[in-house]
């Protein structure tokens, strides 16, 4: 008889043999009832080695795929397909699962399957870890979303700038992943976004609890989200973007406050990439920042009116020098809240 697992933790791993450890451990913490899917993305050191080792320790927690490289989305993919637990999350290879929010999650998500509840997406807080200057930022969601109890979509309130709901907060039901067919591109970074935002309107029933779970390490320097590295990789953000824009007709979706939800989402896309581009500020990046625009706007008018009404919408599509400034003090104003600067 196949062994019943209540969550499924996937870590993507590319290279990771330095660090991957501290995440897989930080994993088994939850108790016999999680499985670990280290999914050794093509790499090129130890990382399958690694990975092995803590299978033979762990052989009915842990276990090891081995593919072919196709980059983060593929491999959180190959979870996905994979998975046996009833709720699957995502850990990324340089970060870490809270030990004691961790068993309090596992003990809420125990008590669901056990009596058969409903939930589709639970939600807890991520941590900014930048362990080099031992400084800490905790992302919670106390002002937006009810505090332990669940709730639908018509009872959440207006986020804050910093209150995205991020891969790093989030744990869907496996069920529902593969029941709304999501699948991340492969060879493309920034899939995280999509991850999250894809399933969205397939999800009805939630959980939001107030403790820090996920702890998101920030300060290696071939990061994707090392600010030189997004300028160099926009591309990739705006293919990403192009594919949230395509996934859904927000406008008409039937809960009013889901497509307020997912509107502040493509709107964020949107004003990464301008950021990015405008920083960049040469003929060709402006040029990409109108071509984006143009592209909401051709796809969805409708959405595109609803992303322009707002203050962003507006300055980031400026062409004079003050939309510039303004894109620049929003962006220093961003890495202030989230406390990367």
């Amino acid at each position: 008889m196949e062994k019943k697992y209540i969550l499924t933790v996937a870590i993507p791993c590319y290279n990771s043999e330095e660090y991957m450890g501290k995440a897989i451990e930080s994993a088994l913490a939850g108790g016999d009832d999680i499985e670990v899917i280290v999914v050794d993305d093509g790499s090129k050191d130890k990382t399958k080695e690694v990975g092995l080792e803590y299978e033979r320790q762990f052989p009915d927690n842990v276990r090891v795929i081995s593919k072919e490289n196709g980059g983060h989305g593929s491999a959180v993919n190959t979870g996905i397909l994979n998975a046996r637990g009833e709720f699957y999350k995502v850990l990324d290879s340089d970060d870490w699962l809270d030990r004691d929010a961790l068993c309090k999650t596992m003990e809420f998500l125990r008590d669901i399957v056990a009596n058969d509840k409903e939930l589709d997406m639970f939600i807890a807080n991520y941590v900014y870890e930048r362990v080099a200057i031992k400084k800490q930022k905790s992302i919670n969601y106390h002002s937006a979303l009810p505090v332990d109890r669940f709730f639908t979509w018509s009872e959440i309130k207006k986020f804050k700038p910093s209150q995205n709901i991020l891969m790093h907060s989030v744990i869907y039901r496996t069920e529902l992943l593969r029941n709304c067919k999501v699948e991340l591109p492969e060879h493309t970074f920034y899939v995280d976004n999509i991850f999250v935002y894809y399933p969205l309107p397939s999800v009805k029933k939630m959980y939001y609890m107030d403790i820090d779970l996920y702890r998101y390490y920030i300060g290696r320097e071939d990061q994707s989200v090392n600010e030189k590295i997004m300028m160099g990789r926009i591309d990739q953000q705006l293919r990403v973007t192009k594919l949230m824009i395509n996934y859904h007709d927000v406008p008409k979706l039937p809960e009013a406050k889901l497509r307020n939800y997912m509107i502040k989402y493509i709107t964020i896309m949107m004003t990464i990439c301008s950021v990015f581009l405008v920083k960049e500020n040469t003929k060709e990046s402006l040029a990409k920042r109108d071509a984006i625009w143009k592209y909401l706007r051709d796809t969805n008018p409708e959405m595109a009116d609803l992303v322009n009404k707002s203050f962003l919408g507006k300055a980031l599509q400026m062409r004079s020098w003050l939309g510039r400034k303004i894109i620049i003090i929003v962006y220093k104003m961003s890495r202030r809240i989230i406390g990367f600067s």
